[in-house]
């Protein structure tokens, strides 16, 4: 089976002088495996990127370094995730006759009947899974079908998942991938109390006559009662 292919060179530029080698358009990395000492090494990132997205973390690659082509899995791939930009990548050299784990996502297929009928809402609880395979049977990923769940609570298991041929599942089987819950029903926002409160006292004010004002003497002062008793003397 034809595997993509990616050159990689020795990389001598080493610690934090190696944003010099983003800067020009390479990604730092290292090759390692089993009985191999761990090899600084560097690849265009255009190359990369383009493998990448062929192979993804389970496919193998032929990565050529030091005049030889090994086939390799590409491993923590380090990503600034602000600005997106790829920082480190690691390649794991198999042996093609060793098998070997990984982890792939779990994709749902179809439409739940409990979605159908308008019973309730799909909540994907695990969204991968551990494999353990040859490198050139690792799947891209392990598919499970949610037409038959059709009632709250409804859900599959892990046990439940099938996994392509000689590829084994090593997550713990009793763990839920996937169930049917209750829709949210979101509650109306209640009225500021401010607001409302406001409202009433200006209804409740409204058609009263307003305080006298500051510094003037009321109706029925100790003043007006004084000139009305001069007036009677």
């Amino acid at each position: 089976m034809k595997h993509p292919q990616l050159k990689a060179e020795e990389r001598t530029v080493l610690g934090k002088k190696v944003k010099k080698l983003r800067r020009v358009g390479f990604l730092p990395g290292n090759v390692y495996g089993k009985g191999l000492n761990s090899y600084a090494l560097q690849v265009k990132l255009s190359d990369f990127e383009a493998v990448y997205k062929e192979a993804g973390e389970t496919g193998l690659v032929d990565l050529a370094f030091d005049g030889k082509t090994k086939p390799v899995l590409i491993k923590n791939l380090q990503m600034n995730h602000a600005t997106r930009t790829l920082l480190h990548v690691d390649f794991y050299q198999v042996n093609l006759k060793e098998k070997v784990k990984a982890t792939v996502p779990v994709v749902l297929t179809g439409e739940a009947k409990a979605v159908t009928d308008k019973v309730g809402l799909v909540l994907q609880t695990l969204s991968d899974v551990e494999v353990e395979a040859l490198p050139d049977k690792l799947p891209e990923n392990v598919e499970v079908s949610v037409e038959q769940l059709a009632e709250i609570g409804d859900q599959i298991t892990v046990a439940e998942l099938k996994a392509p041929e000689d590829v084994a599942i090593l997550t713990d089987p009793a763990q839920t991938v996937v169930k049917i819950v209750e829709p949210t029903v979101e509650e109306p926002e209640p009225e500021a109390e401010g607001e409302e409160g406001a409202q009433e006292t200006a209804a409740e004010n409204e058609g009263e006559e307003k305080p006298e004002s500051e510094g003037q003497p009321a109706e029925g002062s100790e003043q007006e009662k004084s000139a009305e008793k001069k007036k009677e003397e």
